[in-house]
């Protein structure tokens, strides 16, 4: 039977995702119709993404399974007219971007680069950084990114510690869960990584009762969600120097608007959420092998747990 596939993600990269699509599907061996203005009640899968055309999922009475563009789902999740299976992005692609962002500013950070690349003005005055084993690491948030990035840090020799909502067990992490976990994990976090995902429970993660939780001059860098933070209780810390530094790649309001006080703030740097990019190929490959799996009636890759969120 011949699957029959709707893009329904940015219409400004449909050009593109048409051919990388295209060439998944086949290699996938899934008979199929790809597009991208397919009529509502013969479409079987839509590859998606919150910045597409699709908002309400009743007009699709034959659809099976919703396969998302996107990492984060939770724009999504609660849309109370989709009631088929949703699959999120998880893709090597995604996946090695992230930890190449995570790592990049943790080792920026940990070795003090900053001082150096804005220049020492003629004093000369060196400032030796700790091995990796002495620097305490923390990860919020164990999920595939997070797993991936406490893993690489652990390999260069970092003391790493991950946190979850619920109990995991991953060799060569220290690995915290819960509310009284939560405290310990920041408690030993001389630089912090959120990789937590967006939802009622971690909205404000890190506000003014777990940021004084932190050593005095840690570092935080979020790749995560922007809603994570309390961005008042995050300047606060930032202005008395109980933070150090915050490398911040998502924000509630994106783009950051310029007023902003991240923009101009010493001890704030901002990057334009590039820290990890769904790739065309590696996307596409995900997509293909959910709909090859799903035709054979194989269980879907990465499925969301609506009740959680993600």
């Amino acid at each position: 039977m011949t699957a029959r596939v709707l893009y329904a993600g940015a219409p400004a990269r449909w050009d593109e995702y048409r051919p990388a699509l295209a060439r998944a599907l086949e290699q996938a061996g899934v008979d199929c119709v790809l597009g991208d203005d397919l009529p509502a009640d013969e479409v079987d899968y839509i590859v998606y993404a919150p910045n597409g055309p699709v908002s309400d999922f009743t007009p699709f009475t034959r659809l099976k399974a919703v396969l998302s563009l996107w990492a984060g789902v939770d724009t999504v999740a609660g849309n109370r007219t989709l009631t088929v299976p949703l699959a999120r992005m998880v893709d090597h692609g995604l996946t090695r971007g992230m930890i190449e962002w995570v790592t990049g500013h943790t080792l920026r950070h940990h070795l003090g680069m900053d001082r150096y690349i804005h220049g020492l003005g003629g004093d000369w005055q060196p400032a030796y950084p700790p091995l990796a084993e002495e620097r305490g690491v923390t990860v919020l948030g164990l999920g595939a990114l997070g797993r991936a990035c406490a893993e690489t840090l652990a390999g260069l020799g970092f003391r790493v510690t991950g946190w979850s909502r619920s109990a995991k067990t991953i060799p060569g992490l220290t690995c915290l869960h819960g509310e009284a976990g939560l405290a310990e994990a920041l408690a030993s976090a001389e630089i912090l990584v959120l990789l937590l995902p967006n939802t009622p429970e971690t909205e404000n993660t890190l506000n003014a009762t777990t940021l004084a939780q932190l050593p005095e001059g840690a570092v935080i860098l979020n790749p995560g969600r922007g809603r994570l933070i309390d961005d008042e209780a995050l300047l606060a810390a930032l202005d008395s120097g109980h933070v150090g530094h915050a490398t911040l790649d998502t924000f509630r309001v994106e783009p950051l608007p310029r007023a902003h006080r991240y923009w101009s703030h010493p001890r704030v740097t901002v990057t334009p959420h590039v820290a990890a990019e769904t790739r065309l190929r590696t996307s596409s490959e995900v997509i293909a092998e959910n709909v090859r799996r799903a035709e054979a009636g194989e269980p879907l890759l990465h499925l969301v747990d609506r009740s959680a969120g993600y």
